[in-house]
């Protein structure tokens, strides 16, 4: 974990992080409280969304920053992401995204190639 975020997560999540599987092919990792709230607004999802209740809750686990800001991921979570060395962390807000490097610049150079999404339509940078 990157310096700039370890006292934050120490002092917000006591070093406290979950880990779990997201759709896109990466790893999310939460700062413990947030992913509580994640957790609650999965678990409330219909029968319909069960598939994706285990995708997110099923996968889960928790993990601990050690005293140099590290975090050992789980082989079974490493392979979901395709993670074999060079990562990409990234803040996405209230959580981040653990990616293996090359998918991530594949990904990112894909999206580049296209048009912006409609979301972004009255967006001013």
């Amino acid at each position: 974990m990157p310096t700039r975020h370890r006292d934050v997560l120490a002092a917000s999540a006591a070093n406290q992080l979950t880990i779990t599987k997201h759709p896109h092919g990466c790893l999310m990792i939460f700062p413990r409280p947030e992913w509580e709230k994640f957790r609650e607004r999965i678990a409330a999802l219909p029968m319909a969304a069960q598939w994706w209740k285990r995708i997110f809750l099923g996968n889960a686990m928790d993990v601990e920053l050690d005293g140099t800001g590290r975090v050992l991921v789980s082989p079974e979570l490493r392979a979901a992401a395709g993670i074999e060395r060079d990562v990409m962390l990234l803040g996405m807000g209230s959580n981040f995204e653990l990616w293996d490097k090359a998918t991530y610049e594949a990904k990112e150079a894909e999206a580049m190639r296209v048009e912006m999404p409609d979301a972004f339509q009255d967006f001013s940078f």
